[in-house]
């Protein structure tokens, strides 16, 4: 048996053993239920994350105890859901590192590292996200890793099996940060990149040998060119000159792709144009298909069977890539077999799977970029005031959407979706250059968005951000309940028949919410900042509850909104295990020192400092935080001590710290260039350390 076999290589790994309670679950009898898997990146085929479980439920979960503590020994963004399968757990961690985990017991049986430089993490827009893997029936766990690789591993011993590299192009920044999907005999995969300025698509590979079954491009190639597919001929009459070929175009397929066995055609969510503003890759405007699109294909061949964009010609970042889920509900008083999303536009999307009619549309939360969305052409509405060619704009939604790549939960019986929303606004402004008619080249190693810092004087104050979970009616667009968060970005969503909805948030709490009414009916604190959802299965007759924790890096919690667990206690990985009766208890960790240093003495004018404040945005604030505030994942510039201001050369030249992931920025950057970024750092430093600034602000 595959988990003996495993049970019988633990003791190899006694280093990685758990903390757990003294319970143990209880043999199987003759009576006993049988066990429930979580066999799927979304639990089943609809991608629902609704489970039928109900051993824990409203009146049982006050019994929930923390049953196992696993510390993984990562230190980035765990965001992957795990998959069980056998009893056993199959999940990600840094760098795309896969982990197979007892179950019952959470203790660690292998881990497959792949092998690759690990400053390839430059070319990655939110660090070394990774949302999970697939396992097939013949046991085989498929992974996307950070460089773009596709690998089977065998699920006995985590041995590589065979390896594809996925990129269409090798001097494209392409990255896998999605989980596999498996459909019949083959293994279907996107990528992502598109900050960085890439071409979109979606690969289907066999299974057995990883060699390609199909490709679907979703942006056009060189118009001088035949394009590879009959769609692009189409697609390139709503593109505008051929900047986009420079730049890629964008439309990178990064998380959500679900297969419809009724029709025997495979769902696909589209990422943003590269570069982000339309002005700079498509000058002249047009839709720019298939950006920001639910597109089906034929699973067999990979053509197009229908597409509906939710953002023609997106320039806000608003990507159709988030969780999509299959249902079947009574609409107009008769049963629709429907797909639904909740993208980052801020709009609830209710679609007919076989045809793409537009069945509803519904804002979910608010939303200024656009006024509605006219049901007759299936086009948004678009807010004039929301233009922000000619000046900086306040818009609904920000960059981070109403809703991102955290999973929802879709209850079809009660026809109700559970959202992680996200009501944050954003400030939009073109980069001067376009607007000066000034040529921008593609940066190869580097973003590629084409917004830039506006006037904002004309603006009013940016409003208070925050997150909620939330419980709406996608065929009504009733707001049926929501729970408010203090920060923004929240974690993704589990939902069970036992009436339950849990959630963890940025301050560390995993909760459990009555579904009917909101209500919080138990929670625990983990002391982590938490992202990945929850997931729940039955061994042995007995339900558990497993995530993962840890943050992302960069944008994700950039800020100090109160004290979140990552900026109180760093961002170190853990597997957590959950069941009723659990009696493991977790330490609070020691607070981390925020103390900002003596700094050293920098010579440099105002003019240095505001040219490293714009080197710092554009090249070290994704990883390390915006006006260098970094939340915990990555070093916090500001509380470098004076031996590391002394490498700072060593660092982004010459690469001193690769092995870490830190890649050198010799390409573009001089040592004028690292003065300037030292300069600006150490203002920032000295500038908070002058305001008495504390963690909290």
């Amino acid at each position: 048996m595959l988990r003996g076999f495993l049970l019988a290589c633990a003791c190899a790994l006694a280093a990685c053993a758990p903390q757990a309670d003294d319970t143990v679950a209880e043999p199987a009898g003759q009576n006993a239920l049988p066990d429930v898997e979580w066999p799927l990146y979304g639990l089943n085929a609809q991608e629902t994350r609704f489970s039928p479980l109900d051993q824990i439920d409203t009146e049982t979960v006050g019994d929930l105890g923390l049953h196992a503590v696993v510390d993984l020994g990562t230190r980035f963004s765990l965001q992957s859901t795990p998959t069980m399968v056998d009893g056993m757990l199959y999940f990600t961690g840094d760098f795309s590192e896969v982990m197979a985990a007892d179950a019952r017991t959470g203790e660690i049986l292998w881990t497959h590292t792949p092998e690759f430089d690990r400053s390839y993490l430059r070319k990655s827009t939110y660090g070394t996200a990774n949302r999970g893997v697939a396992v097939s029936d013949d046991r085989r766990v498929f992974v996307g890793t950070l460089n773009a690789q596709l690998q089977a591993l065998d699920a006995l011993t985590g041995a590589l099996l065979w390896s594809v590299d996925t990129k269409w192009r090798d001097d494209f920044a392409y990255t896998i940060t999605s989980a596999p999907r498996l459909i019949g005999d083959l293994v279907i995969v996107g990528n992502a990149g598109a900050e960085f300025g890439v071409r979109g698509y979606v690969t289907a590979y066999h299974q057995e040998t990883g060699e390609m079954a199909w490709r679907f491009f979703t942006v056009p190639g060189d118009p001088a060119l035949p394009q590879e597919h009959p769609e692009l001929d189409m697609a390139l009459e709503t593109w505008s000159g051929d900047a986009f070929v420079e730049y890629g175009g964008g439309g990178t397929v990064w998380n959500s792709i679900v297969y419809d066995a009724g029709n025997d055609q495979v769902f696909i969510g589209v990422g943003n144009g590269s570069p982000l503003a339309r002005e700079m890759r498509s000058p002249g405007g047009g839709d720019n298909l298939f950006l920001s699109s639910i597109v089906a294909l034929d699973r067999a061949t990979g053509r197009m069977n229908w597409y509906y964009q939710t953002t023609p010609g997106d320039t806000w970042d608003y990507t159709a890539t988030q969780d999509m889920a299959l249902a079947t509900m009574e609409i107009d008083g008769e049963p629709r077999e429907v797909v639904m999303q909740a993208p980052k536009n801020g709009f609830f999307y209710v679609l007919d799977r076989k045809t793409g009619e537009l069945l509803r549309a519904h804002d979910f939360v608010k939303v200024t970029w656009a006024t509605h969305i006219d049901m007759a052409t299936g086009r948004p509405v678009e807010n004039p005031e929301a233009d922000f060619s000619e000046r900086a704009a306040m818009i609904f939604p920000g960059p981070l959407g109403g809703h991102n790549w955290q999973g929802m939960s879709v209850d079809a019986d009660n026809r109700r979706v559970f959202i992680p929303a996200i009501e944050r606004a954003g400030i939009f402004a073109l980069d001067p250059r376009i607007k000066a008619g000034i040529p921008i080249a593609r940066n190869p190693n580097g973003l590629n968005l084409g917004f830039g810092l506006g006037n904002t004087s004309h603006l009013p104050e940016m409003p208070q951000s925050y997150g909620k979970l939330q419980a709406f009616d996608p065929v009504s667009g009733e707001t049926l309940w929501e729970v408010r968060h203090d920060h923004y970005y929240n974690g993704g969503v589990l939902a069970t028949e036992g009436g339950l909805v849990f959630q963890g948030d940025a301050f560390g709490e995993l909760a459990a919410y009555h579904a009917d009414t909101g209500e919080k009916l138990w929670s625990d604190r983990t002391f982590r900042s938490i992202l990945a959802p929850p997931i729940t299965y039955r061994l042995d007759g007995a339900q558990y509850i497993a995530l993962l924790t840890a943050t992302g890096g960069g944008e994700h919690y950039s800020g100090y909104v109160g004290e979140t667990a990552v900026a109180k206690y760093g961002n170190a990985g853990q597997l957590l295990i959950y069941r009723l009766g659990g009696t493991a208890e977790l330490a609070e960790p020691a607070l981390l020192d925020r103390t900002i240093p003596e700094k050293p003495a920098i010579v440099a004018t105002p003019e240095d400092i505001g040219m490293g404040a714009m080197l710092y945005a554009i090249n070290c604030s994704t990883c390390h935080g915006a006006e260098v505030r970094s939340a915990g994942v990555y070093p916090d510039l500001r509380l470098s001590p004076a031996d590391i201001h002394a490498l700072y050369e060593d660092i982004l030249l010459d690469g001193l710290l690769q092995g870490n992931g830190m890649a050198n920025f010799a390409d573009i950057l001089g040592p004028d260039q690292v003065r300037q970024i030292e300069a600006y750092v150490v203002a920032r430093a000295e500038e908070d350390k002058a305001s008495g600034w504390k963690l909290g602000d």
